[in-house]
């Protein structure tokens, strides 16, 4: 199998999307390319029955500017879909009929259900979603999907007609919308979604996930409201309570003012007064604490079953992240020998003591795996400042399966992984909890040694003995009857800030066939390769 670039189109009620990736012989998808054109397709369409004549010649528009696109692009499969303006419309069929004429492309009209378990499919790709149990959420224009997913699976899935333009249009007549307006919404919500909600509570919810636009940008707003607009929006994270603020704010103000809140999407500034109601009535009749934005949806839903149409085996949360982090690595640094054998010596350093010792979990561990993999992915920007270029471009990938926390630790490692070490009150760790401020010095010098212990990127140092004696430690290198004295030298500064960050002596030297007396050495533990 060679790698085949795919294309998927997802024609909504508010936007029109497409998503284009490349799917690798071992299964990698990397998105090479996404586009967006907001239409409102939805617009007035669910009082009326009908998709209004200037949203649909814009909609054809932009499915033949994609069209293009994806010849430019040496699309191989194409796939497109459209949902719920066009699903209820009167004239939806007329509609994919025209785009099919006008422009080639054979839409399909899904149900519901199937938008659902497309969504679903996505977001079980990008998060794991491991544990739980979870609630899916996808808010649409004209209509709403859920999902209860625990441990991977799907227990129930529901698409139901509440979608935010059906919403502002049936009961949000005003702007800023009226008392009376917000209760019979509210009133509507209750009858609506409340036994489904009751259900969630029940079930003990430990966070939402949500696949939107809508609820990306209500994010976006929570975290601007804190700090600044994220680099990324997939994994972060917000609580149930900045919802419920951000609601009283949208609905305080009218469309001028609301349009200069920070982080607001300028072409969704009418519809977010329904979709925070929405969300917060969500999250609270849920008792779900925290909201998660997921940036996979109906559309990657889409291509990976047009990628694997007999459907894809569930992957734990550890699989997804090592393949994001090897994909990568991959598209920067290729084969990538160094920065492997730089993560076995970390880990070998880690097993053989220094990760207790440090106060490192295993976790901690994990990332640190990460970190060496990645630490050099900046030297295909510039050399002299890699470790800068390197905490950009893992800030701004789209690693599948991490936090934006661990995200942020995965930078900063990369970051400081040469030149100064940050002190753990320095402000540019500001984003970092205390916690994982002091993990990251542990971590850091960690991978500085290891790192040391390459330094000419052959591979002398095979393996790694940590060796516990008289109170110190000694690293003991096994060159295999190479020279390693380069490696040894570059490693010494780096063993003695290694020392003082543990406050008791390390030691570093060759192993020889005489240097490793069973009888009086102990032996933490020993990892080879």
């Amino acid at each position: 199998m060679k790698t085949v670039r795919l294309a998927a189109l997802d024609v909504g009620s508010n936007s029109v999307h497409m998503v284009i990736a490349d799917v690798h012989p071992d299964g990698r998808i990397e998105v090479v390319d996404r586009v967006k054109e907001m239409v409102r397709l939805g617009r007035r369409a669910f009082v009326t029955g009908r998709l209004g004549r200037e949203e649909m010649e814009l909609a054809v528009q932009t499915v033949r500017t994609y069209r293009r696109l994806a010849r430019a692009r040496k699309v191989a499969r194409m796939r497109a879909v459209a949902t719920s303006a066009v699903r209820e419309a009167r004239n939806g069929r007329t509609f994919v009929d025209r785009l099919r004429r006008e422009t080639g492309l054979a839409v399909e009209i899904i149900s519901g259900e199937q938008e659902a378990r497309l969504t679903f499919r996505a977001a079980r790709h990008a998060l794991a979603l491991a544990g739980g149990p979870y609630l899916l959420i996808d808010i649409g224009g004209g209509s709403i999907e859920l999902g209860l997913v625990q441990d991977g699976r799907s227990l129930w899935l529901k698409s139901l007609p509440l979608g935010v333009a059906r919403l502002t249009d049936r009961f949000l007549l005003h702007d800023p919308p009226r008392p009376g307006e917000l209760r019979k919404l509210e009133r509507h919500l209750e009858r609506t979604l409340g036994p489904t909600m009751a259900q969630v509570r029940k079930a003990g919810v430990v966070r939402a996930i949500g696949t939107s636009g809508t609820i990306n940008t209500l994010v976006v707003m929570a975290r601007s409201a804190q700090l600044a607009e994220p680099d990324r929006i997939h994994g972060v994270t917000i609580r149930a309570a900045e919802i419920s603020r951000l609601r009283h704010t949208i609905l305080g103000v009218g469309p001028a003012r609301r349009a200069e809140l920070r982080g607001m999407d300028a072409k969704r500034v009418d519809l977010m007064p329904a979709a925070a109601v929405l969300v917060d009535f969500l999250l609270d009749r849920g008792g779900v604490g925290e909201l998660s934005a997921c940036a996979w949806a109906l559309r990657e839903g889409v291509l990976l079953e047009l990628a694997r149409p007999r459907g894809e085996r569930w992957e734990s949360p550890t699989t997804v992240r090592r393949r994001s982090v090897e994909a990568l690595a991959a598209r920067w640094v290729g084969e990538n020998r160094h920065g492997r054998h730089v993560a076995r010596l970390a880990l070998s350093l880690y097993d053989g003591g220094f990760g207790h010792d440090l106060g490192l979990d295993a976790g901690a561990r994990e990332l640190l795996e990460y970190a060496a993999l990645l630490h050099d992915i900046g030297h295909a920007i510039d050399r002299d400042r890699h470790h800068r270029h390197g905490a950009y471009l893992i800030r701004n990938a789209e690693l599948l399966g991490f936090s934006q926390e661990e995200v942020e630790l995965l930078a900063h490692i990369v970051r400081t992984h040469r030149k100064q070490m940050p002190k753990p009150a320095s402000p540019e760790l500001a984003t970092l909890p205390a916690s994982r401020r002091r993990q990251l010095r542990g971590m850091v010098t960690l991978l500085r040694v290891a790192d040391a212990l390459d330094r000419t990127h052959f591979g002398v140092v095979r393996d790694i003995h940590v060796i516990r004696h008289a109170g110190r430690l000694v690293i003991e290198i096994d060159p295999r009857g190479d020279d390693a004295e380069l490696e040894l030298w570059a490693a010494e500064r780096r063993v003695e800030l290694l020392a003082r960050l543990m406050g008791h002596p390390v030691s570093l030297r060759q192993e020889t066939r005489r240097s490793r007396p069973r009888r009086l050495l102990r032996p933490v533990r020993a990892v080879g390769r």
